[in-house]
């Protein structure tokens, strides 16, 4: 949502429509063993999409310890990374590096980051995992709740879906590119 602040003359009604454009490409991950062509086969499903932002949203440490249990790269490295890709890659614009986790430093739920996520970007939105990111997310309890309000992009066929993902095939689709 665009906070600035508009001037209209008097009796004027503001016509913005906050679901203009394409909607939003999410790509949540810790981007500790994405590569670069991974990064550029997102780029370009947004742009084959028509998608007007690519989000690159790389979680906390804490926040990756929580779901998966595993050692993880200080979040400055791999942020650092991912801005030097989005120089490298020649952006025009369309690619963000959001770094709401990192200025919090400390786990956040995926609830809160879709929430942040649906506020700043504009809708619809659709979030780009790998497979067992999509098995982590269906194992929550808000899995149902925010399945209804975007849509799941997975970027390789999952071999052992969750329950709920197969519940909610109709919801998410195979990506590769």
């Amino acid at each position: 949502m665009d906070r600035s602040i508009h001037k209209l003359p008097y009796g004027q009604a503001d016509e913005m429509d906050t679901h203009s454009g394409k909607g939003t490409l999410v790509y949540y991950d810790t981007f500790q063993d994405v590569s670069d062509q991974q990064l550029e086969r997102a780029a370009e499903l947004a742009s084959a999409r028509s998608f007007e932002k690519l989000v690159l949203y790389p979680l906390h440490e804490e926040t990756a310890r929580r779901m998966w249990k595993r050692p993880i790269e200080p979040y400055y490295k791999r942020e650092d990374r991912l801005f030097d890709w989005r120089r490298e890659s020649g952006d025009n614009g369309t690619i963000t590096v959001e770094n709401w986790e990192g200025k919090r430093k400390k786990y956040t739920p995926i609830e809160a980051a879709l929430r942040h996520l649906a506020e700043i970007y504009p809708q619809p939105m659709f979030l780009y995992v790998s497979p067992e990111t999509a098995n982590a997310f269906a194992s929550f309890s808000s899995f149902e709740e925010w399945i209804g309000k975007l849509r799941l992009i997975i970027n390789e066929p999952p071999p052992d879906a969750h329950p709920n993902l197969t519940k909610y095939r109709h919801r998410w689709d195979v990506q590769v590119i």
